[in-house]
């Protein structure tokens, strides 16, 4: 299917990479359907990603995996919720992202810990929750971390 983004023009998305949020997300809980854009052709050399709304041209999240900035991240959450991505959930083939917030003065980037997006890539089903983790911030200080490892350190 080809969808009009405001951000990266038209873009081909495959039927299995459609993802679908049943709760819509923190924020944006009318939004039901997104897809992960990458910024570099292989998705592994990507540190940041996008999750951009199918429902909404100009809605496009800057993602990305929490181990690159919090390398035992495991947020605690709900079975309940996560038994709701469908499927053999302790088995499942799950990725963890969390949203970034970039302001202009790139030094003062964060990263949301503390409520990270779930997704089951076997179900294509996905949820943002809220992690019990009292150690995790919603708005994680990140430019170090990323430039250190730029900077191979």
């Amino acid at each position: 299917m080809k969808v009009e983004t405001k951000w990266f023009g038209t873009v081909d998305i495959e039927d299995g990479k459609i993802l679908t949020f049943e709760k819509g997300i923190i924020g944006f809980d009318d939004f039901k359907e997104y897809t992960i854009i990458y910024d570099s052709e292989k998705e592994e050399d990507t540190a940041i990603m996008w999750l951009q709304s199918l429902d909404e041209p100009s809605l496009a999240l800057p993602v990305m995996k929490p181990e690159i900035v919090w390398p035992d991240y495991d947020p605690v959450v709900e079975d309940e919720i996560i038994n709701s991505l469908g499927g053999d959930i302790k088995n499942a083939n799950l990725l963890v992202l969390c949203t970034l917030t970039v302001p202009s003065d790139l030094t003062k980037m964060t990263c949301n810990l503390k409520a990270p997006i779930i997704i089951n890539a076997d179900t294509l089903k996905a949820v943002q929750l809220i992690a019990d983790n009292d150690d995790y911030m919603v708005r994680y200080p990140i430019y170090d971390i990323l430039n250190d490892k730029k900077e191979g350190k």
